[in-house]
């Protein structure tokens, strides 16, 4: 879609710059009601063999305490569809009722059973009718529609059981196991995702059943942002049900990582009124998941008493395809299609007292005295916002230092320096300014017809757009969609400060609050700080930077717009999981973590193998006890590895393909 076309409206939320849930269908789900007025709803999945009742009852018990609504537990044949009976019975015993979901993949007969017994089961209709078998294959209008008749009456039966036994039901799209009908038809697309979804729907209502929740769920935030837009819009066009959204990322990994990605997926969503149960799939154990879904809930409990913000009447981009918004080029921000120069991250060193070499060890910059020389990471911030401070020593090359305007004015070097005008002093007549690069930040309700006709031809000036509003994501979307309604091509920087944010709430907050803006391509660099800092220690004050450092880097990559650092695709594990998940993705994060931008999949079992994935470089599956099979994309290139000589067979291919290199000693 082309950029400057507005789109006529935005189907897929209440509104762009107002907080309002959408109200979706209320579904019983046991005693614990979904969508409504309801609250969002927290839920997570067991780890545990399902066919070990009592470390399921147990592991359950420790979940619903950390905060759990619903607990999903694998059924992946009858044997353990039956043993979710005496999993109930005992949590019963014990005192809990907390509702029970199925979690079914290719046996539909499991899930007839599973659905007598719980109060509801989750089907994913990639595999649940469907062998897959990665072919293509040219389908008629008659054969396909023949195919759809086929689905029919292979999923009747469980809708019908459903409906008897009033059992809640889920359709959950994975991306990575669209069946090779719907990619023949539709392609890898979040489209793809949203017909999978909706035949088995349309089967539902025609059956008279509509208690159901919907997921689109992907381990690329940015398609998995696309399909759920996509979906209620299409929900919505198509005049179905609006029925209630269960939200996650797949395999999104484990510790920072894994809640950046969580956040910046999720959080988008929920920042536009999306969403009433909320998983975060982390490699972790699962009682750990519940508190991070908590917490991004809980960002919206008074959101709805935000300070207005203007409505955007047309979207001017395509909401549900990115693309990157483009802007002229200004020294290495910005740029038009061909040009374009990765988001930049600014470090904010602006409060460190006697700033000496070794404190930029915390923003990736290493000084190595007996080389008197200077090493970079891959996450080396790219300019460092000194204030009033200039650094009292020789950066490294090519790093950059931007100052407030009056402390640039009394350097001696205001070439290789910059400044940074604070609002209207730029528009000051006869201001110095650098003759390539001026910085100037701008509150985004600050916006005035003198500020189009100012920087719509400065070809010098960077914008740092920042916010005082609690609904902070959709007021700088409004800022931007005024600079492309004026078609003021000026890049953007991010900025954002926080107060009192310990690391995983920091975390949180910044992933949602850049991650939606990044995810429809808007920001060409972030920089993150806080009022704080004065206050703490040294030692403290330089860890807080690192963190804001590292937050930054993992906010970009977890949004698709800057890899920096090796991405690891790793299954949150289950009762089908055929190794040590955890213990197997440290492994092999020690040895690969170096690895700037390559893409590992780690996955305990091959329903989250090749398909779920999709997105990664290479694969590590466990296809049996002990034994591994080792992915180049999703083709399988070697066949039941050992375990204990995976990692090593798995470097090897990495090393084939020439994508290997050895650490650094300063990383």
């Amino acid at each position: 879609m082309n950029l400057s076309t507005p789109t006529l409206s935005p189907l897929y939320c209440p509104s762009l710059t107002r907080y309002e849930r959408r109200r979706a269908r209320e579904v019983f789900i046991g005693d614990v009601p979904l969508g409504g007025d309801h609250p969002i709803r927290v839920q997570s999945m067991t780890t545990v063999d399902t066919m070990d009742t009592i470390g399921s009852v147990e592991q359950s018990i420790r979940m619903i305490e950390a905060g759990c609504e619903y607990v999903r537990i694998t059924a992946p044949s009858l044997k353990e569809a039956q043993n979710l009976e005496a999993i109930r019975k005992e949590l019963h015993h014990r005192g809990y009722r907390t509702p029970l979901v199925a979690d079914i993949h290719f046996t539909p007969n499991a899930a007839e059973l599973a659905a007598r017994i719980v109060e509801k089961v989750r089907v994913n209709p990639g595999n649940y009718a469907d062998k897959k078998r990665f072919q293509t294959i040219d389908y008629t209008d008659a054969t396909y529609e023949a195919e759809l008749d086929r689905i029919r009456e292979r999923f009747t039966p469980l809708v019908k059981i459903c409906k008897e036994y009033g059992t809640a039901m889920r359709i959950g799209t994975n991306h990575g196991s669209l069946s090779d009908r719907i990619l023949s038809r539709y392609g890898d697309t979040p489209l793809g995702m949203v017909e999978s979804a909706l035949e088995f729907l349309r089967i539902c209502e025609d059956l008279g059943y509509y208690e159901i929740v919907l997921s689109m769920k992907a381990s690329n935030t940015q398609v998995m942002v696309e399909a759920y837009r996509l979906l209620v819009q299409k929900l919505d066009e198509e005049g179905l049900q609006p029925y209630p959204l269960h939200l996650g990322v797949t395999e999104a990994g484990e510790g920072e990582d894994g809640r950046i990605k969580s956040a910046v997926g999720i959080g988008t969503l929920l920042e536009d009124g999306l969403g009433d149960t909320v998983r975060v799939s982390l490699t972790e154990e699962p009682e750990f998941e519940a508190p991070v879904a908590q917490a991004l809930i809980d960002r919206y409990t008074n959101r709805a008493g935000h300070a207005p913000i203007a409505p955007i009447e047309a979207y001017p981009i395509d909401p549900y395809q990115y693309h990157r918004r483009q802007t002229r080029e200004v020294v290495n921000f910005g740029g038009a299609a061909g040009t374009m120069n990765v988001p930049r991250v600014i470090a904010d060193i602006s409060r460190v007292d006697d700033l000496q070499m070794e404190d930029l060890k915390a923003i990736g910059h290493f000084y190595l005295p007996v080389l008197d020389k200077w090493k970079m990471n891959d996450q080396g911030a790219d300019y460092l916002y000194s204030g009033d401070r200039p650094a009292p020593f020789m950066l490294a090359n090519g790093t950059r230092e931007i100052l407030n305007h009056a402390a640039w004015l009394q350097v001696d070097d205001q070439q290789n320096k910059y400044p940074l005008f604070e609002g209207e002093a730029f528009l000051q007549p006869n201001t110095k300014r650098h003759p390539h690069l001026n910085f100037v930040r701008l509150r985004d309700d600050a916006w005035t017809p003198q500020w189009a006709e100012a920087l719509r031809h400065d070809t010098t000036v960077v914008l740092m757009a920042y916010t005082e509003n609690a609904h902070a994501m959709p007021a700088l979307r409004r800022l931007f969609v005024t600079l492309l309604n004026e078609k003021v091509t000026v890049p953007v920087v991010l900025q954002r400060q926080y107060t009192d944010r310990d690391e995983a709430h920091l975390q949180l907050d910044a992933a949602t609050d850049f991650g939606g803006l990044l995810i429809d391509g808007m920001g060409d660099g972030v920089m993150l700080s806080t009022d704080l800092l004065p206050t703490l220690a040294k030692p403290e004050l330089l860890e807080r930077i690192k963190l804001y450092n590292a937050t930054s880097f993992g906010v970009l990559q977890a949004a698709r717009t800057r890899m920096s650092k090796t991405e690891y695709i790793s299954c949150p594990s289950c009762g089908r999981t055929l190794f040590d998940l955890q213990e197997t993705t440290a492994m092999i994060r020690k040895r690969t973590d170096h690895l700037k931008g390559v893409k590992i999949g780690i996955m305990g079992c091959i329903v989250n193998g090749p398909g779920e994935m999709a997105d990664a470089d290479y694969g590590y599956v466990g296809v049996g006890k002990g034994k591994i099979a080792l992915y180049r994309g999703q083709n399988v290139i070697k066949k039941a590895v050992p375990a204990e000589q995976a990692v090593d067979e798995l470097i090897g291919l990495i090393r084939e393909d020439g994508h290997w290199r050895e650490p650094d000693a300063v990383e």
